[in-house]
Protein backbone atom coordinates (compact mmCIF):
# COMPACT_ATOMS: atom_id res chain seq x y z
CA UNK A 1 0.00 0.00 0.00
CA UNK A 2 1.42 3.22 -1.02
CA UNK A 3 2.72 5.50 2.44
CA UNK A 4 1.27 8.10 1.50
CA UNK A 5 -2.29 6.54 1.22
CA UNK A 6 -2.04 4.92 4.61
CA UNK A 7 -0.59 7.94 6.51
CA UNK A 8 -3.81 10.03 5.02
CA UNK A 9 -6.24 7.61 6.05
CA UNK A 10 -4.47 7.18 9.81
CA UNK A 11 -4.53 11.37 10.07
CA UNK A 12 -8.19 10.75 9.35
CA UNK A 13 -8.96 8.31 11.35
CA UNK A 14 -6.98 10.25 14.31
CA UNK A 15 -9.13 13.07 13.79
CA UNK A 16 -12.41 10.93 14.00
CA UNK A 17 -10.94 9.51 17.16
CA UNK A 18 -12.44 10.79 21.09
CA UNK A 19 -9.57 13.31 22.46
CA UNK A 20 -8.53 11.07 25.11
CA UNK A 21 -7.45 8.38 22.24
CA UNK A 22 -5.16 11.10 20.14
CA UNK A 23 -1.73 10.17 21.76
CA UNK A 24 -2.71 6.43 20.76
CA UNK A 25 -2.46 7.24 16.90
CA UNK A 26 0.33 9.54 17.28
CA UNK A 27 1.95 6.09 18.48
CA UNK A 28 0.44 4.19 15.95
CA UNK A 29 1.73 7.28 12.77
CA UNK A 30 5.14 7.04 14.36
CA UNK A 31 5.32 2.92 15.16
CA UNK A 32 3.91 2.76 11.24
CA UNK A 33 6.48 5.17 9.82
CA UNK A 34 9.63 3.49 11.72
CA UNK A 35 8.07 0.38 10.37
CA UNK A 36 8.48 -1.07 14.48
CA UNK A 37 6.27 -3.78 14.01
CA UNK A 38 6.28 -5.69 17.65
CA UNK A 39 5.55 -2.14 19.27
CA UNK A 40 2.92 -0.74 16.27
CA UNK A 41 1.38 -4.71 17.32
CA UNK A 42 1.03 -3.73 21.03
CA UNK A 43 -0.38 -0.86 20.75
CA UNK A 44 -2.98 -1.56 18.20
CA UNK A 45 -3.97 -4.26 20.36
CA UNK A 46 -4.49 -1.56 23.38
CA UNK A 47 -6.17 0.98 20.98
CA UNK A 48 -8.70 -2.10 19.84
CA UNK A 49 -9.57 -3.37 23.42
CA UNK A 50 -10.55 0.29 24.29
CA UNK A 51 -14.73 0.13 23.90
CA UNK A 52 -14.27 3.55 22.29
CA UNK A 53 -12.13 2.59 19.41
CA UNK A 54 -15.18 0.45 18.16
CA UNK A 55 -16.34 1.94 15.23
CA UNK A 56 -12.32 2.74 14.19
CA UNK A 57 -12.13 -1.60 14.41
CA UNK A 58 -13.14 -2.80 11.01
CA UNK A 59 -11.98 0.27 9.01
CA UNK A 60 -7.95 0.03 10.52
CA UNK A 61 -8.47 -3.73 10.27
CA UNK A 62 -8.92 -3.69 6.42
CA UNK A 63 -7.17 -0.89 5.38
CA UNK A 64 -4.26 -0.67 7.38
CA UNK A 65 -3.70 -3.80 9.51
CA UNK A 66 -3.92 -6.01 6.54
CA UNK A 67 -0.89 -4.09 5.22
CA UNK A 68 1.55 -5.12 6.81
CA UNK A 69 -0.05 -8.41 8.55
CA UNK A 70 2.98 -10.75 7.57
CA UNK A 71 5.30 -8.67 9.85
CA UNK A 72 3.31 -9.29 12.83
CA UNK A 73 2.75 -11.97 15.17
CA UNK A 74 0.38 -14.02 13.69
CA UNK A 75 -1.44 -15.16 17.03
CA UNK A 76 -1.94 -11.15 17.92
CA UNK A 77 -2.92 -10.26 14.43
CA UNK A 78 -6.24 -12.79 15.01
CA UNK A 79 -6.91 -11.20 17.91
CA UNK A 80 -7.33 -8.27 16.30
CA UNK A 81 -9.18 -9.83 13.44
CA UNK A 82 -11.57 -10.90 16.34
CA UNK A 83 -12.31 -7.60 17.92
CA UNK A 84 -12.82 -6.12 14.40
CA UNK A 85 -15.44 -8.99 13.75
CA UNK A 86 -17.38 -7.82 16.54
CA UNK A 87 -17.98 -4.66 14.73
CA UNK A 88 -20.05 -6.65 11.87
CA UNK A 89 -23.45 -5.99 11.22
CA UNK A 90 -24.49 -10.18 11.83
CA UNK A 91 -23.11 -13.13 11.94
CA UNK A 92 -23.44 -13.80 8.18
CA UNK A 93 -21.21 -10.90 8.00
CA UNK A 94 -19.02 -11.68 10.62
CA UNK A 95 -18.56 -15.12 9.74
CA UNK A 96 -17.51 -14.07 5.56
CA UNK A 97 -14.86 -12.33 7.78
CA UNK A 98 -13.46 -15.01 9.81
CA UNK A 99 -13.65 -17.52 7.23
CA UNK A 100 -11.40 -14.82 5.34
CA UNK A 101 -9.04 -14.80 8.39
CA UNK A 102 -8.85 -18.24 9.10
CA UNK A 103 -7.66 -18.65 5.49
CA UNK A 104 -5.06 -15.95 5.93
CA UNK A 105 -3.51 -17.50 9.08
CA UNK A 106 -3.61 -21.38 7.50
CA UNK A 107 0.32 -21.70 7.43
CA UNK A 108 2.60 -24.75 8.74
CA UNK A 109 4.35 -21.28 10.59
CA UNK A 110 1.36 -20.30 12.25
CA UNK A 111 -1.01 -23.07 13.22
CA UNK A 112 -1.64 -21.96 16.57
CA UNK A 113 -3.28 -18.88 14.88
CA UNK A 114 -5.41 -20.42 12.93
CA UNK A 115 -6.73 -22.83 15.52
CA UNK A 116 -7.69 -19.60 16.67
CA UNK A 117 -9.61 -18.36 14.10
CA UNK A 118 -11.14 -21.57 13.37
CA UNK A 119 -12.57 -22.10 16.75
CA UNK A 120 -13.84 -18.57 16.43
CA UNK A 121 -15.66 -19.08 12.83
CA UNK A 122 -17.14 -22.14 14.46
CA UNK A 123 -18.55 -20.31 17.46
CA UNK A 124 -20.72 -18.03 14.77
CA UNK A 125 -21.34 -21.11 13.02
CA UNK A 126 -23.08 -22.35 16.44
CA UNK A 127 -25.00 -19.07 16.67
CA UNK A 128 -26.34 -19.53 13.39
CA UNK A 129 -27.45 -23.20 13.79
CA UNK A 130 -24.93 -24.93 11.66
CA UNK A 131 -23.63 -27.68 14.52
CA UNK A 132 -22.34 -30.20 11.39
CA UNK A 133 -19.76 -27.40 10.12
CA UNK A 134 -19.15 -26.52 13.72
CA UNK A 135 -18.47 -29.48 14.76
CA UNK A 136 -15.85 -30.51 11.70
CA UNK A 137 -14.27 -27.23 12.50
CA UNK A 138 -13.62 -28.00 16.44
CA UNK A 139 -12.27 -31.36 15.21
CA UNK A 140 -9.73 -29.79 13.08
CA UNK A 141 -8.45 -27.35 15.65
CA UNK A 142 -8.57 -30.51 18.47
CA UNK A 143 -6.37 -32.66 16.00
CA UNK A 144 -4.00 -29.47 15.67
CA UNK A 145 -3.76 -28.70 19.49
CA UNK A 146 -3.18 -32.75 20.43
CA UNK A 147 -0.12 -32.13 18.28
CA UNK A 148 1.11 -28.84 20.07
CA UNK A 149 3.87 -29.42 23.04
CA UNK A 150 2.27 -25.86 24.45
CA UNK A 151 0.32 -22.94 23.37
CA UNK A 152 -0.91 -19.71 24.51
CA UNK A 153 -3.81 -20.23 27.24
CA UNK A 154 -6.12 -17.97 25.51
CA UNK A 155 -6.22 -20.58 22.33
CA UNK A 156 -7.22 -23.60 24.42
CA UNK A 157 -9.52 -21.64 26.64
CA UNK A 158 -11.27 -20.50 22.71
CA UNK A 159 -11.61 -24.00 21.96
CA UNK A 160 -13.19 -25.53 25.62
CA UNK A 161 -15.48 -22.49 25.71
CA UNK A 162 -17.01 -22.94 22.46
CA UNK A 163 -16.93 -26.96 22.14
CA UNK A 164 -18.52 -27.10 25.93
CA UNK A 165 -20.85 -24.87 23.42
CA UNK A 166 -21.58 -27.30 20.92
CA UNK A 167 -22.02 -29.98 23.09
CA UNK A 168 -24.58 -27.86 25.12
CA UNK A 169 -26.72 -27.15 22.08
CA UNK A 170 -26.82 -31.13 21.21
CA UNK A 171 -27.51 -32.00 24.92
CA UNK A 172 -24.56 -34.03 25.44
CA UNK A 173 -24.15 -32.71 29.02
CA UNK A 174 -20.88 -35.12 29.93
CA UNK A 175 -19.07 -33.47 27.56
CA UNK A 176 -19.83 -30.13 28.08
CA UNK A 177 -19.49 -30.78 31.81
CA UNK A 178 -16.01 -32.09 31.08
CA UNK A 179 -15.06 -28.61 28.31
CA UNK A 180 -16.92 -25.78 31.00
CA UNK A 181 -14.62 -27.19 33.75
CA UNK A 182 -11.23 -27.24 30.75
CA UNK A 183 -12.54 -23.60 29.82
CA UNK A 184 -12.60 -22.41 33.59
CA UNK A 185 -8.96 -23.65 34.12
CA UNK A 186 -7.82 -22.20 31.61
CA UNK A 187 -9.10 -18.25 32.52
CA UNK A 188 -9.01 -16.27 35.64
CA UNK A 189 -11.83 -16.50 37.14
CA UNK A 190 -12.16 -12.38 37.94
CA UNK A 191 -12.20 -11.51 33.99
CA UNK A 192 -16.02 -13.25 34.71
CA UNK A 193 -18.50 -10.86 35.55
CA UNK A 194 -20.92 -11.72 38.37
CA UNK A 195 -24.12 -12.87 35.78
CA UNK A 196 -21.54 -14.82 33.78
CA UNK A 197 -19.99 -17.00 36.61
CA UNK A 198 -23.36 -17.69 38.04
CA UNK A 199 -24.66 -18.31 34.44
CA UNK A 200 -21.70 -21.08 33.81
CA UNK A 201 -21.82 -22.32 37.68
CA UNK A 202 -26.12 -22.85 36.80
CA UNK A 203 -25.33 -24.57 33.92
CA UNK A 204 -22.74 -26.79 35.20
CA UNK A 205 -24.73 -28.12 37.94
CA UNK A 206 -27.96 -28.97 36.18
CA UNK A 207 -25.14 -30.75 33.65
CA UNK A 208 -23.80 -32.60 36.38
CA UNK A 209 -27.30 -33.39 38.25
CA UNK A 210 -28.45 -34.91 34.62
CA UNK A 211 -25.99 -36.28 33.19
CA UNK A 212 -25.97 -40.15 32.86
CA UNK A 213 -22.17 -40.40 33.17
CA UNK A 214 -21.54 -38.06 36.28
CA UNK A 215 -21.65 -39.55 39.23
CA UNK A 216 -18.65 -37.77 40.93
CA UNK A 217 -19.19 -34.30 41.16
CA UNK A 218 -15.61 -33.81 43.07
CA UNK A 219 -14.23 -30.89 40.55
CA UNK A 220 -17.13 -28.95 40.73
CA UNK A 221 -17.62 -28.90 44.41
CA UNK A 222 -14.21 -27.59 45.04
CA UNK A 223 -14.36 -25.16 42.20
CA UNK A 224 -14.40 -21.56 43.39
CA UNK A 225 -17.37 -20.57 40.77
CA UNK A 226 -19.99 -22.54 42.50
CA UNK A 227 -19.84 -19.67 45.18
CA UNK A 228 -21.56 -17.11 43.28
CA UNK A 229 -24.67 -19.53 43.49
CA UNK A 230 -24.51 -18.37 47.04
CA UNK A 231 -27.69 -16.18 46.23
CA UNK A 232 -31.36 -16.70 47.46
CA UNK A 233 -32.43 -17.38 44.18
CA UNK A 234 -29.91 -19.93 43.06
CA UNK A 235 -28.42 -21.42 46.82
CA UNK A 236 -31.21 -24.26 46.26
CA UNK A 237 -29.15 -25.96 43.48
CA UNK A 238 -25.95 -25.61 45.35
CA UNK A 239 -27.14 -27.86 48.72
CA UNK A 240 -28.84 -30.06 45.73
CA UNK A 241 -25.74 -30.64 44.22
CA UNK A 242 -23.82 -30.81 47.69
CA UNK A 243 -26.93 -33.67 48.52
CA UNK A 244 -26.23 -35.72 45.96
CA UNK A 245 -22.97 -35.90 46.40
CA UNK A 246 -23.58 -37.23 50.24
CA UNK A 247 -26.46 -39.37 49.10
CA UNK A 248 -28.69 -37.28 51.67
CA UNK A 249 -32.37 -38.52 50.74
CA UNK A 250 -33.36 -36.40 53.97
CA UNK A 251 -32.36 -33.20 52.05
CA UNK A 252 -33.31 -34.41 48.67
CA UNK A 253 -36.68 -34.30 49.65
CA UNK A 254 -36.41 -31.52 51.19
CA UNK A 255 -34.87 -29.11 47.94
CA UNK A 256 -37.13 -31.30 45.41
CA UNK A 257 -39.53 -28.60 45.19
CA UNK A 258 -37.57 -26.19 43.68
CA UNK A 259 -36.64 -28.76 40.83
CA UNK A 260 -39.97 -27.10 39.02
CA UNK A 261 -37.62 -24.16 38.80
CA UNK A 262 -34.96 -25.59 36.20
CA UNK A 263 -37.00 -27.36 32.91
CA UNK A 264 -34.20 -29.63 32.40
CA UNK A 265 -33.85 -31.17 35.99
CA UNK A 266 -38.30 -31.38 35.54
CA UNK A 267 -38.22 -33.36 32.84
CA UNK A 268 -35.45 -35.50 34.29
CA UNK A 269 -37.23 -36.08 37.78
CA UNK A 270 -37.41 -39.86 37.39
CA UNK A 271 -34.01 -40.25 36.33
CA UNK A 272 -32.47 -37.61 39.40
CA UNK A 273 -34.14 -40.07 41.95
CA UNK A 274 -32.72 -43.07 40.34
CA UNK A 275 -29.02 -40.92 40.76
CA UNK A 276 -29.77 -39.62 44.64
CA UNK A 277 -30.67 -43.41 45.46
CA UNK A 278 -27.29 -44.82 43.63
CA UNK A 279 -25.87 -42.07 45.85
CA UNK A 280 -27.23 -42.94 48.63
CA UNK A 281 -26.15 -46.79 48.55
CA UNK A 282 -22.36 -45.55 47.94
CA UNK A 283 -22.70 -43.31 50.99
CA UNK A 284 -24.50 -46.53 53.07
CA UNK A 285 -21.26 -48.18 51.85
CA UNK A 286 -18.54 -46.14 52.65
CA UNK A 287 -20.17 -45.13 56.27
CA UNK A 288 -19.11 -49.06 56.99
CA UNK A 289 -15.57 -50.68 58.10
CA UNK A 290 -14.26 -52.41 55.00
CA UNK A 291 -15.05 -55.47 56.90
CA UNK A 292 -18.70 -54.93 57.24
CA UNK A 293 -19.64 -54.82 54.08
CA UNK A 294 -21.57 -57.28 52.97
CA UNK A 295 -25.14 -55.77 53.45
CA UNK A 296 -28.72 -57.44 53.20
CA UNK A 297 -31.45 -56.34 50.44
CA UNK A 298 -33.37 -55.08 53.38
CA UNK A 299 -30.42 -53.27 54.84
CA UNK A 300 -29.80 -51.31 51.58
CA UNK A 301 -33.48 -50.94 51.02
CA UNK A 302 -34.00 -49.11 54.26
CA UNK A 303 -30.88 -47.57 53.80
CA UNK A 304 -32.24 -45.95 49.82
CA UNK A 305 -35.58 -45.97 50.32
CA UNK A 306 -35.99 -48.15 47.65
CA UNK A 307 -38.66 -51.28 47.17
CA UNK A 308 -36.93 -54.39 47.92
CA UNK A 309 -37.72 -56.25 45.04
CA UNK A 310 -35.61 -53.25 42.91
CA UNK A 311 -32.44 -53.55 45.24
CA UNK A 312 -30.78 -56.17 42.93
CA UNK A 313 -31.15 -53.50 39.77
CA UNK A 314 -29.92 -51.07 42.07
CA UNK A 315 -26.79 -52.90 43.35
CA UNK A 316 -26.08 -53.96 39.64
CA UNK A 317 -26.37 -50.45 38.12
CA UNK A 318 -23.99 -49.20 40.88
CA UNK A 319 -21.37 -52.15 39.39
CA UNK A 320 -22.14 -51.88 35.85
CA UNK A 321 -21.26 -47.79 36.82
CA UNK A 322 -17.86 -48.88 38.38
CA UNK A 323 -19.41 -46.73 41.82
CA UNK A 324 -19.07 -50.18 43.61
CA UNK A 325 -17.04 -53.38 43.26
CA UNK A 326 -18.23 -56.79 44.78
CA UNK A 327 -20.45 -59.56 43.92
CA UNK A 328 -24.46 -60.51 44.96
CA UNK A 329 -25.59 -63.37 46.61
CA UNK A 330 -28.98 -63.60 44.83
CA UNK A 331 -30.04 -66.52 47.04
CA UNK A 332 -29.41 -65.31 50.42
CA UNK A 333 -30.12 -61.52 48.65
CA UNK A 334 -26.69 -60.23 50.37
CA UNK A 335 -24.55 -57.97 48.54
CA UNK A 336 -21.01 -58.08 49.55
CA UNK A 337 -18.85 -54.78 48.57
CA UNK A 338 -15.04 -54.87 48.85
CA UNK A 339 -14.41 -51.23 46.99
CA UNK A 340 -16.45 -47.68 46.54
CA UNK A 341 -15.57 -45.06 44.23
CA UNK A 342 -13.51 -42.20 46.05
CA UNK A 343 -15.46 -38.84 46.16
CA UNK A 344 -15.14 -35.15 47.61
CA UNK A 345 -16.15 -35.59 51.57
CA UNK A 346 -18.05 -32.33 53.36
CA UNK A 347 -17.24 -32.01 57.13
CA UNK A 348 -19.88 -34.28 58.24
CA UNK A 349 -18.40 -36.92 56.37
CA UNK A 350 -14.53 -36.48 57.68
CA UNK A 351 -16.14 -36.10 60.94
CA UNK A 352 -17.51 -39.76 60.33
CA UNK A 353 -13.77 -40.73 58.85
CA UNK A 354 -12.41 -39.43 62.24
CA UNK A 355 -15.00 -41.56 64.13
CA UNK A 356 -13.72 -44.74 62.38
CA UNK A 357 -10.12 -43.80 62.42
CA UNK A 358 -10.48 -43.74 66.28
CA UNK A 359 -12.66 -46.93 66.54
CA UNK A 360 -9.33 -48.64 64.08
CA UNK A 361 -7.21 -47.24 66.80
CA UNK A 362 -8.83 -48.27 69.55
CA UNK A 363 -8.80 -52.01 68.42
CA UNK A 364 -5.94 -52.00 67.30
CA UNK A 365 -4.55 -51.15 71.06
CA UNK A 366 -6.96 -53.74 72.08
CA UNK A 367 -5.49 -56.48 69.71
CA UNK A 368 -1.84 -55.48 70.86
CA UNK A 369 -2.94 -55.23 74.49
CA UNK A 370 -3.99 -59.07 74.39
CA UNK A 371 -1.76 -60.02 71.77
CA UNK A 372 0.81 -59.04 74.88
CA UNK A 373 -1.39 -60.76 77.69
CA UNK A 374 -1.87 -63.75 76.36
CA UNK A 375 2.21 -63.75 74.73
CA UNK A 376 4.27 -63.25 77.89
CA UNK A 377 6.03 -66.07 77.90
CA UNK A 378 7.00 -65.69 74.36
CA UNK A 379 8.38 -62.39 74.56
CA UNK A 380 10.31 -62.91 77.89
CA UNK A 381 11.84 -65.64 76.07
Amino acid sequence: MDPEVVANFLSEQRENAPDDLQQSFLSIEDYWDRKLWHQLTDVLVDYFNTPASASQRLPLFKRFILSFSEKINQLKFVSLGLLAATQCSDDHERLSFLTNLTAKVNKPSSQDAYVYALVAASDVKLRLQDLAGARKDLDIAESILDNFDSVETEVHATFYRTNASYYQAKAEFGSYYKNALLYLACIDLKSLTLEDAQSRAYDLSIAALISDSIYNFGELLLHPILDSLNTPEHSWLRDLLFAFNRGDLNAYNVLQDNISKAPLLDEHKTFLWQKISLAALTEAVFRRPPHDRAMTFQTISQETKVQPHEIEILIMKALSLGLLKGSIDQVAEVARINWVQPKVLDMKQIDNMRVRLKDWDSSVNQLGNWIEGVGKDVWAA
